[in-house]
């Protein structure tokens, strides 16, 4: 008699996170900013099996039937389209992109973005917690992009946010996980889904961040700027999955000494 194997699954092995009522299986969102072409963008998202993909508000034309528009290519039947006020110096203009992209048809869910330096691309805490207040208020579901502080992720959470994003390094940057232990603080702290936003650039960063406990990571760079979009986007979906698994098995712990892997009892001399 045959034996049937069941090979476990990333999804048979956990459940999917929520935010604000909805439910996402895959733990990867990724962006649609940067890339060479249309087509590109498109084999990329396909690849990486993000369900969420952030389109900035305020930088692409929200035009749906012009071939040349980001917006035609993205099917919301398909995909989570999920409207991002990227580019916004302040709550109110932040504010008034997210009811420019619902009225364009969006669905109340909004990455917040407001940006306080126009070098390095920190976020304003002020500016976004007042935004977030706002929006919250007008029925919004809010995810906010922050730095990779407790105390503004914790007012961020009472001030109405779905979900709270820290950045992982500056947008843009590559450089992965900065500060691991600020990240796991947040999330360790917070009741809403904490979700990684900006700064990874391979695949070790997004298990990296995984493996502190977050509920998912968004890219956009790292993607649209790699050699080769759609190779890197599914190396994302693979190591997204094992960080996300081995944050649940549960890591062996450091030691700095040896330990003998196999059992020393009973060995012959």
């Amino acid at each position: 008699m045959a034996t049937t194997i069941k090979i476990a699954t990333p999804e048979s092995l956990d459940l999917p996170f929520t935010v604000a009522g909805r439910a996402f299986r895959s733990r990867l969102m990724v962006g649609t900013g940067k890339y060479a072409s249309n087509a590109q963008m498109v084999r990329a998202i396909e690849v990486s099996g993000a369900e969420v993909v952030t389109v900035a508000v305020r930088r692409v034309d929200l035009d749906r039937t012009r071939e040349e528009g980001i917006l035609y290519h993205l099917d919301p039947k398909r995909w989570f389209l999920l409207a991002n006020t990227a580019g916004c110096y302040s709550a109110d203009e932040a504010v008034r992109y997210a009811r420019l992209g619902r009225e364009a048809g969006f669905n109340d869910f909004v990455k917040l973005e407001v940006i306080a330096d126009q070098d390095t691309l920190l976020p304003d805490p002020a500016g976004t917690i007042e935004a977030t207040r706002v929006l919250a208020a007008e029925g919004f579901k809010v995810m906010a992009y922050t730095n990779d502080d407790l105390i503004t992720a914790l007012r961020l959470e009472d001030a109405g946010a779905a979900a709270v994003m820290p950045l992982a390094a500056p947008i843009g940057s590559g450089l992965g996980l900065v500060n691991p232990f600020n990240v796991r603080t947040i999330k360790q702290r917070l009741a809403v889904p904490v979700v990684v936003d900006a700064g990874l650039g391979t695949a070790s960063d997004a298990a990296l961040a995984m493996e502190q406990g977050v509920d998912a990571v968004l890219l956009n760079t790292a993607l649209s700027s790699a050699q080769d979009p759609a190779r890197m986007a599914l190396a994302m979906r693979h190591a997204v999955e094992a960080g996300r698994l081995a944050y649940l098995a549960g890591r062996m712990p450091r030691r700095e000494v040896a330990v003998p892997s196999s059992p020393t009892a009973g060995m012959l001399g």
